[in-house]
């Protein structure tokens, strides 16, 4: 069994057996956080995109426990010139990792470095991927897109990870439709509250969600958990 960890914002560990993923871990700075990130120790971490919120804590945690950090093709070489551990990979491509099969899907988002996101790190990516006999679809941050509608082509989702916040990625309908198109066996919201901007009901799309009838939803709380 994979347990899931809620971190907050878009951060999420996934544990099974001795192995730990880690998704976009932003803790410090994010006012949602239970936990620092000298707590955690992944022996993989993976980067959707460069922007602060999402690659956050990343170098700190690679460095200090040797992970492994998977991202997009330039994000992973400012990480390296950083001294970080990277597998670098390109959009649409796979990768077989010790953990299991793993694929960067399309996010329709931006995707820059910096205070003011001016330096170039490649483009933003969700990640589908196989973690203890169960498939996990990340979608970073991204808007709504047809090209979701290949995801359940690839693989079978156990659990999704939806942005429902709205203003810079999908809200709540848009990430309801996103549900019809991946077809998830579970879904937990993420990327929603962290700020007023990003203010979002989460109740209100577990029910749509739950409406669909194909798919449960669960919200958790930061250092909430899921066992799948």
């Amino acid at each position: 069994m994979v347990t899931v960890t809620y971190l907050g914002h878009s951060a999420v560990q996934l544990d099974y057996g001795p192995s730990t993923i880690l998704i976009d871990p932003f803790l410090r700075g994010n006012p949602k956080a239970r936990i620092t990130p000298d707590a955690l120790t992944p022996q993989y971490i993976i980067v959707t995109h460069g922007h602060s919120d999402h690659l956050g804590d990343a170098i700190e945690i690679a460095l200090r426990c040797g992970s492994q950090v998977i991202a997009t093709y330039e994000l992973a070489v400012w990480l390296g010139s950083k001294g970080v551990n990277v597998h670098p990979m390109g959009v649409g491509g796979s990768h077989k990792f010790p953990f299991g099969h793993l694929k960067f899907t399309i996010a329709h988002h931006s995707a820059g470095l910096g205070e003011m996101g001016d330096t170039y790190a490649g483009v933003a990516a969700g990640v589908v991927f196989e973690f203890g006999g169960k498939v996990f679809y990340h979608a970073g941050d991204t808007a709504l897109t047809y090209d979701m509608k290949l995801i359940p082509e690839w693989r079978k989702v156990d659990l999704a990870f939806l942005p429902i916040g709205d203003n810079f990625t999908m809200g709540v309908d848009d990430a309801v439709t996103a549900l019809t198109f991946v077809r998830p066996r579970l879904v937990v919201p993420i990327h929603y509250n962290t700020f007023d901007m990003i203010a979002a009901d989460a109740g209100a799309f577990a029910r749509k969600a739950n409406a669909t009838g194909h798919t449960t939803a669960h919200v958790l709380e930061p250092m909430g958990t899921l066992t799948i």
